[in-house]
């Protein structure tokens, strides 16, 4: 791992279940680190992880950001446990199940501005499943598993997923997922169209490191822009709409910016092109 780049604030405080690291200057590392638990999530988890992802689309410096476990879980879900003691607790006012707008993990209905890409080491079940539909970019280690089972145990996925699930596997395939709650393995979930790649354990941090170098190649402004257009057309917007709507917030932002005239005079002059930070 490199050595922490200069930001222009540092990250926010964080518990000692979630872990940051800079494997390149502008790739931010999230390790979750409560592997005994299978990396489930406790309610100051998620906001602690909300605080991150805020930081990390308002810090210019960085590009790509990959998220993991550490252990044999990627995530399992909620906390159990807390949510146990929650639903009989005598303080109904207190709700400590609650999510930061951004969903379970800060990610299951993240909208954000930089890209996320999940690398599943392991089970991913629940707010876990969750989290890696709404990710921009999935690896999976080939023992990775996933499932979403709240049907089993009389609760439901209600931090983003369903919605979200059929527009990317298709209704029949989500109701699958929802209404039965079997585990798919890796390679079943890349059929489906949840996972890009799957490889060998051991070996998804470094893939998905791989992919995240790929993007920071990249101009900061155009992957900022393309995400946008990609999301305007998942979340189910006419198309001729969505690029109407993308061109005027988004496209304008960038046209005509440094980053674009570098690309071009680096593809006229027939060199390697050199990004500055974003400023959208």
């Amino acid at each position: 791992m490199s050595s922490s780049p200069k930001f222009t604030s540092p990250p926010p405080p964080l518990p000692e279940t979630i872990q940051v690291s800079f494997p390149s200057p502008q790739i931010l590392l999230v390790t979750l680190n409560r592997p005994s638990g299978l990396n489930c999530l406790s309610t100051p988890m998620h906001w602690a992880l909300d605080s991150l992802y805020n930081w990390y689309d308002n810090e210019p410096s960085l590009s790509c950001a990959v998220l993991t476990g550490k252990g044999r879980a990627f995530c399992a879900g909620a906390d159990l446990k807390e949510w146990d003691k929650s639903n009989h607790s005598t303080e109904k006012s207190n709700n400590t199940r609650a999510f930061p707008a951004s969903g379970f993990g800060a990610l299951s209905r993240r909208s954000g501005k930089k890209p996320i890409v999940c690398a599943v080491n392991g089970f991913c079940f629940g707010g876990g499943c969750e989290m890696i539909i709404n990710a921009d970019i999935v690896v999976a280690a080939s023992s990775a598993a996933f499932s979403l089972p709240e049907v089993t145990i009389g609760v439901v996925a209600l931090a983003g997923a369903l919605p979200r699930l059929v527009r990317t596997v298709g209704k029949q395939r989500a109701m699958e997922m929802a209404l039965t709650g079997r585990r798919l393995r890796a390679e079943e979930a890349k059929e489906w169209g949840l996972v890009n790649r799957v490889v060998e354990d051991g070996k998804v941090v470094d893939a998905a490191l791989e992919i995240a170098r790929m993007i920071t190649g990249n101009s900061p402004d155009a992957v900022i822009v393309s995400r946008e257009g990609v999301k305007i057309g998942w979340e189910a917007m006419g198309a001729e709409e969505g690029t109407r709507l993308w061109a005027e917030n988004w496209y304008g932002r960038m046209d005509g910016g440094d980053n674009m005239k570098e690309g071009v005079r680096s593809f006229v002059e027939k060199r390697k092109p050199v990004w500055v930070p974003s400023k959208l």
